[in-house]
């Protein structure tokens, strides 16, 4: 008996609703033109990691809860004295999501993380006008996979959406229909 092969929710919602969506909206000739996710980036800075070097090893702990795949550490590349920093010190991790782990971060941010963020309003819009989104979350316990008792440190994360976009409307419509709570646009 052949297994059944685990296939993200959101795949089907970008097969289904979201490809047809946009190949109508901007009058895309092939389904190869309209817009998708490439990866999905997220990272961490660790600036008290020059004092306690055990710092990286819990941002990396957390982050590898939060990504489902194991962080790449980040080292400084120049020494700047007025931080203590030598060149080749650990500053920071950060991993990169694709294909399925990619969609189901995707999932689990918008349906169950930004909706506990504090007195949340909607995300900003925020692109860098190559069709990328980036996102800063000041808490990574916002996250359900972070137990709140065993944090040392709330910490904050950075989050880039890398999509085939040629324009910052196309990705704004493709997270959108995704189903990411932006702030509303006024006409």
């Amino acid at each position: 008996m052949a297994e059944k092969k685990y296939k993200s929710r959101l795949i089907d919602v970008y097969n289904k609703e979201v490809r047809p969506h946009l190949q109508k909206k901007f009058n895309y000739k092939n389904v190869m033109q309209v817009p998708r996710l490439e990866k999905i980036v997220l990272n961490i800075g660790v600036g008290d990691a020059t004092e306690n070097v055990k710092n990286i090893d819990l941002a990396m702990e957390e982050m590898s809860k939060i990504a489902g795949q194991k962080p790449v550490i980040r080292k400084a590349k120049r020494a700047i004295s007025n931080f203590k920093l030598r060149a080749g010190m650990p500053i920071g991790c950060s991993v990169t999501l694709r294909q399925m782990q990619m969609y189901d971060f995707l999932d689990r941010l918008i349906t169950i993380a930004i909706p506990r963020v504090r007195d949340f309003r909607g995300l900003p819009i925020r692109f860098d006008g190559r069709g990328n989104y980036n996102l800063a979350i000041k808490e990574q316990i916002v996250f359900p996979e972070i137990d709140y008792d065993k944090v040392e440190k709330v910490r904050g994360m950075n989050i880039t959406i890398v999509t085939t976009a040629n324009t910052d409307e196309e990705a704004y419509e493709l997270l959108q229909a995704f189903g990411m709570p932006f702030v509303r646009r006024s006409q």
